[in-house]
This record gives C-alpha cells, sequence and structure tokens, in this order.
C-alpha cells in the first residue's frame, strides 16, 4: 500500500471522530447494512483514503475485500492498523485501535462505503421513508426529503476504480478515495 500520512495517527483519529460524530441539528445516520452479495461483485482493492473536516485533511489507506459471503477492511495509518471490519450480512465485527475515539463507528464507516459502492438499486430498496437515491452519469446524490444529504463523484466505472469523491452535506466533511489500479 502506498503510504502518505502527514499528521500523526493521534491527530487523524480525531478528525475520523470528527467525522463520525453528529451535528446537534442533524438526525442520526441512515444506518445502511447491505449483504456483501448485493454488491453483484468480487473485489480486493487497496485504497488510499483522505478524510477533509474543518479545514483539517488526515489520510489513511486501505485493503478492502468484498465477496458474497462477507466483506473486510483494515484501516492503517503509518504502517499500524487502526480499524478493521469484518460484515457477512447479518454480523457486524470491528476493531479499533484503543486512540480510536467512541464516536469513529464501524456501522458509519461500512454505511459510506456502501453508498459509495453497491448499486442504487440495492440501496433504493433498503431506505428507510423519506430518502431517495439516484445515479446520473459519474454523479450518486442521496437525499432526504428533497434535499441533497449525500453526494458521491466517480471518476471511472467500476465505482471501486479511479477516484471516488463522497461530499457528506450533512456531517460536512468529505471523502476522497483514491483506488489503486489492479496489480499495484
Amino acid at each position: 500500500m502506498f503510504l502518505r500520512c502527514q499528521r500523526w495517527a493521534p491527530a487523524f483519529l480525531l478528525t475520523l471522530a470528527g467525522c463520525a460524530s453528529t451535528p446537534p441539528s442533524a438526525p442520526a445516520r441512515l444506518g445502511l447494512k447491505l449483504a456483501p452479495a448485493a454488491l453483484g461483485a468480487t473485489v480486493s482493492v487497496q485504497q488510499h483514503l483522505v478524510v477533509e473536516r474543518a479545514g483539517r485533511i488526515d489520510e489513511l489507506d486501505a485493503a478492502l475485500e468484498v465477496e458474497p459471503s462477507h466483506l473486510d477492511l483494515v484501516g492503517l495509518a503509518f504502517g499500524q492498523r487502526v480499524l478493521s471490519l469484518h460484515y457477512d450480512g447479518k454480523e457486524m465485527t470491528s476493531w479499533r485501535h484503543l486512540m480510536l475515539p467512541a464516536q469513529v463507528r464501524a456501522e458509519d464507516v461500512l454505511e459510506d462505503m456502501q453508498l459509495t459502492l453497491w448499486p442504487r438499486e440495492a440501496i433504493a430498496q433498503a431506505l428507510p421513508a423519506g430518502w431517495r437515491i439516484e445515479d446520473s452519469g459519474l454523479r450518486r446524490t442521496l437525499f432526504l426529503h428533497d434535499e441533497a444529504v449525500t453526494v458521491i463523484d466517480y471518476s471511472a466505472m467500476p465505482r471501486w476504480s479511479g477516484t471516488v469523491v463522497l461530499d457528506n452535506l450533512r456531517y460536512r466533511y468529505r471523502l476522497t478515495i483514491q483506488n489503486a489500479p489492479e496489480g499495484s
């Protein structure tokens, strides 16, 4: 994996907490938990994640594997594992570094991953009343009562290739995912 961390791991972990924490006026997160099989593909990719929030930029590397029976994600900062997640479509198990704040929830990581990668149809079927999702070319938008909540832009298809930029308008953060080319 390529490691270009700019800050100390504790600083990154605190920024992740900011991404997961709920602004006082915002309702709880969506709670999306789709079966790995709903992706409709087997994916194994290395990613470089950049989180931007309140003027801060923090980075980490991740390895993501999705098979019909499960998904696994491992996050690394400075070559040290800081987060791992396993989900079989029914149960999720996760581990996080002791310095990772309690506000960083594996459920939120899973939700952003699924909003970014899973097919629109699978997401649409799982959305509660008042929510909808639209795809238009290389852009995906999640709405709550006709207000855009999340905008996701893709540089290429399939969605796990190239660069993906997720702008969470509700929680005010940007997540840029640079997927490593296959074979790297």
